[in-house]
This record gives C-alpha cells, structure tokens and sequence, in this order.
C-alpha cells in the first residue's frame, strides 16, 4: 500500500522555526519526486516545495530563502526545514506522490 505520513507540525511563534518530516512506504521512494503542499483555511491548497529524484528543489515564491528541503532515501523521508515563519504561513501541509498520494497532513499554526 502507498502511504505518505506527515509529522512535525504545531504552534510557533513569527520568526520561529519548525522541521516537517513525509515518510513514505509502499513505493521505491528514491524514484518519485514529493512535493509539499498546504491549505490555509478558506483557501485552495497551494504549492510549497518539490524535491526531485534527482536531488533537485524547486520552491514556491513564497517560501523561497526560508524554507528549505532535503531527502534521506535510505529512510524514505523528506524533511521541510521551516525558518523564520509568518502567520502567513499557518496551514495544513500536506506531501504528495504525483499524481494522487496524499499524506494525511500536519497542521502548523504561526501566532504569538
């Protein structure tokens, strides 16, 4: 069965840090770019972040400069380092196996 799972999330303060971890199983983790997603409530979900099987990154405007990816295929787990964080960034983040793998998401809150 193909799962990713989301962990990491909660309540930060602006300019605070978190680290997001997506493990994934059931698939050859090392063959699949995984992207991060997150939908703020009221809102469309929107693109964060994509590592590439080939290590390449790509971010979103957004988060550019702040956010950071990396992956461990021996542990098939991606991680979002999260770095000076704004209230606009309060969201549910959600990784992603093209086209239809989606974790289940892990909610980040950024308020003082």
């Amino acid at each position: 069965q193909v799962q990713l799972v989301e962990s990491g999330g909660g309540l930060v303060q602006p300019g605070g840090s978190l680290r997001l971890s997506c493990a994934g199983s059931g698939f050859i983790f090392s063959f699949y770019d995984i992207n991060w997603f997150r939908q703020a409530p009221g809102k469309q979900r929107e693109f964060v972040a994509r590592t590439s099987s080939d290590g390449t990154t790509r971010y979103a405007d957004s988060v550019k400069g702040r956010f950071t990816l990396s992956r461990d295929n021996t542990k098939n787990t991606v991680y979002l380092q999260m770095n000076s964080l704004k209230p606009e960034d309060t969201a549910v983040y959600l990784c992603n196996k093209a086209p239809l793998t989606w974790g289940q998401g892990t909610p980040v809150t950024v308020s003082s």
